[in-house]
């Protein structure tokens, strides 16, 4: 299983945002310095978090880029859904039928049972993390509490 670079970048410049100050912005171009990456991409991938109001940005000489709200309301699965979605979702079985209109296992299929299973186990970890708990850097994530009420949880349609 794989996450995309997408979701990877995104949420590292997510967290570049997130260690700031409350008085404090950053640009495009810093982030893209401090994570290696170009330009045009940490924009675009600022552009997806800014539309999911994640972030906000501020335009002008003193402008740039600040949290839309407080880390620990923004959850780590929005984030990760906003940047490239699920891995599983009522679609999946539809965007993988092969040459046929609808899968040929539409209707017994083990394989998208597996499948539900792995999204909710992910769902389970990502919609209990708030970008606040990432930044504890003191902590291994696999130590936070993992075990509160999610904030979110959508189940999976069948």
């Amino acid at each position: 299983m794989k996450f995309s670079t997408q979701e990877e970048y995104g949420l590292r410049c997510m967290l570049q945002i997130a260690r700031l100050t409350d008085e404090d912005s950053t640009t495009i171009l810093e982030i893209s310095k401090l994570e290696g990456l170009t330009p045009p991409h940490v924009a675009k991938l600022l552009m997806i978090l800014r539309k999911g109001g994640f972030i906000k940005s501020t335009r002008g000489h003193a402008g740039g880029y600040t949290l839309g709200r407080p880390a620990n309301e923004i959850l780590v699965g929005d984030v990760l859904n906003a940047l490239g979605g699920r891995l599983y979702d009522a679609e999946f079985c539809t965007r993988h039928s092969g040459h046929h209109s609808i899968c040929t296992h539409d209707i017994d299929c083990s394989v998208r049972s597996l499948w539900q299973v792995v999204q909710t186990a992910v769902d389970e970890v990502v919609y209990k993390l708030s970008i606040a708990d990432l930044m504890r850097q003191s902590e291994p994530v696999s130590n936070v509490t993992l075990f509160r009420e999610p904030k979110r949880l959508q189940p999976i349609p069948s």
